[in-house]
């Protein structure tokens, strides 16, 4: 196979820069393997190891510093057919080390390179996660204060089943590259080189005395045999073909014309255990029965025994772009839990919104046309209100009607809850 390197584009470097050594070993690695540019991703994020995606012939990603193992891994999981091989560099590494502890966990096969020069070389030579203490960097002493990170102990411990720790200067890069790229699974290689621009100025640092160094630490040099299992995403696709196929989400075919037309918000206050995200649903799907689009936006429950007591709904005839909801057109009052939730909503209310309320619940003062639902009067359950309020809704005709509710209780219910539910509905009096 040629070389894959972007003729338009050739590599640019500080003289002497190792980062020329690594790009040159990983083009003759893609030679040896055989691939061609469109086998291949090259993700990368900001530094000079972030121009990798541009000197190469291939599909190329260039994101956010630190961010560059997020963007491979859902490249590799949409595409696995391709060698997903990302750069970065030892300053990308440190900004993303929860994204590269958890593709160590995760083991998707993607190939990391990290070219570990020691500090940020293209931003001023700041100290890096892998500074050492006693260096001269462009950040004063702060690098004194920090235990420099081992990449390598730090991808095994996570569980990264490939690890290689080695110079940039080694006759043989290109090999190891290779074998990482062919290794089933996550692979990181720790390449320490020299930053004559920023780095080398004020710290002796060469081939040699990187060689010397690495001699100080375990050798790591390909795989990890207490990591080794089995390949991300082959993992999934395993585990999910012996699951039971999900079920077709519930479809709502248009049935009936609407009462009303245009954009109209709904919002149900009440409390936890009134079941106001299943009315919420059904007040939706009573508006999909009338070829309505709809929207469901409820209140996160903030501790787990209580559930939200506040869902916001729009149906329109139109498209749905913004879900929020500042004025709405009709409010249930079910509850001071949800009011006082919204109370500030209140004052947003004119003359054309409808407040449904019970007996015994303050809402603020408002210009809305308020009416009572004496529901407790009728002798329903208050578990039972926030559906009990979509049949005063649907009698009074304002944005369903009760053919469309009794279709959305059809459609959701089954058994002896659906005939409770319709008996409910029969029940209400407005």
């Amino acid at each position: 196979m040629s070389s894959l390197l972007n003729k338009s584009r050739p590599p640019v470097f500080c003289p002497g820069c190792s980062h020329e050594r690594v790009t040159k070993a990983l083009d003759k690695a893609f030679q040896d393997m055989g691939l061609s540019g469109n086998q291949i991703v090259m993700v990368s994020d900001i530094g000079c190891s972030g121009l990798f995606d541009t000197f190469f012939h291939t599909h190329a990603f260039h994101g956010l510093h630190g961010r560059a193992l997020t963007y491979a891994a859902g490249i590799k999981m949409a595409r696995p057919e391709l060698n997903v091989v990302v750069t970065m560099g030892d300053g990308g590494q440190g900004i993303g080390g929860a994204h590269f502890l958890a593709a160590c966990r995760r083991n998707l096969n993607l190939t990391l390179l990290i070219l570990n020069n020691f500090n940020f070389g293209m931003t001023g030579g700041q100290f890096s996660a892998t500074t050492p203490p006693e260096a001269q960097v462009g950040s004063g002493f702060l690098n004194q204060l920090e235990k420099p990170l081992d990449i390598c102990n730090t991808a095994r411990s996570a569980g990264s089943p490939f690890v290689t720790r080695c110079s940039s200067y080694e006759k043989d890069l290109d090999s190891k590259i290779r074998n990482a790229i062919e290794y089933n699974g996550f692979s990181i290689m720790d390449m320490w080189g020299v930053c004559p621009g920023r780095y080398t100025r004020r710290n002796k640092l060469t081939p040699k005395v990187i060689e010397q160094e690495l001699g100080n630490f375990p050798q790591m040099e390909g795989e990890v045999k207490e990591n080794k299992r089995m390949e991300y995403s082959e993992h999934y696709r395993e585990i999910a073909e012996g699951l039971e196929p999900l079920t077709e989400p519930v479809k709502m075919e248009k049935q009936f014309e609407p009462p009303e037309i245009g954009r109209k918000g709904v919002m149900i206050l009440g409390n936890a255990g009134q079941r106001i995200i299943t009315a919420g649903e059904i007040l939706c799907m009573a508006g999909l029965s009338a070829g309505l689009n709809a929207t469901q936006k409820n209140e996160y429950n903030i501790t787990v025994l209580r559930g939200p007591s506040i869902s916001d709904l729009v149906l329109s005839s139109e498209e749905i772009g913004y879900t929020g909801i500042t004025r709405p057109d009709v409010v249930f009052a079910l509850s001071s839990e949800g009011i006082e939730r919204r109370q500030g909503m209140f004052k947003n209310l004119d003359e054309t919104s409808l407040v449904f309320k019970v007996p015994d619940v303050e809402i603020p003062s408002c210009t809305a046309d308020v009416r009572m639902m004496d529901l407790k009067g009728q002798r329903i359950k208050s578990l039972d209100w926030a559906l009990a309020s979509l049949a005063v809704l649907a009698k009074n005709e304002r944005i369903i009607n009760i053919a469309m509710l009794k279709a959305a209780v059809e459609k959701r219910f089954k058994g002896k809850i659906q005939e409770s539910a319709l008996d409910l509905i029969d029940r209400v009096k407005i």
